[in-house]
């Protein structure tokens, strides 16, 4: 991959978990993070919380609903790791490359995230068992 589909650092490591609240106090005793922020994304049907610790970054991803990817991934696997994210300058032309490259994705086009971010996702299957996901954020 070259230019604007190139990772350019990782951004985050998302977590699935099935209490948001419990898991962001968890973690600030474990971690002590600096900042986190929520929101609720209903077109997921997922809560998001980022929880930073100087330029690191983990996402808490908890299901408002029993549809949705997150739901359906803490039935069949429980809580624990769900992505990695990569950052990079065109989302839209990442995942195209990939495709082009012979990788299943899950995304043909980026979807809204949070905080107006857009993201696509490469399956698992296609990535020795992670779900890696491509992702460009708005300023926060």
């Amino acid at each position: 991959m070259q230019g604007s589909s190139k990772a350019l650092k990782i951004s985050h490591i998302g977590i699935a978990v099935s209490d948001i609240e419990k898991s962001i106090s968890d973690y600030q005793k474990l971690i002590g993070f600096e900042r986190v922020e929520q929101v609720e994304v209903p077109s997921e049907h997922v809560k998001v919380a980022m929880l930073t610790l100087a330029e690191s970054e983990i996402e808490l991803l908890c299901p408002t609903s029993e549809e949705g990817a997150i739901a359906k991934f803490l039935r069949d696997h429980g809580e624990g790791i769900h992505h990695i994210a990569f950052d990079v300058a065109d989302v839209s032309k990442a995942i195209e490359d990939a495709e082009k490259l012979g990788f299943r994705v899950v995304d043909k086009k980026p979807r809204r995230g949070a905080w107006g971010s857009v993201a696509a996702f490469v399956h698992p299957r296609s990535a020795h068992g992670v779900l890696i996901e491509y992702y460009a954020k708005t300023k926060r």
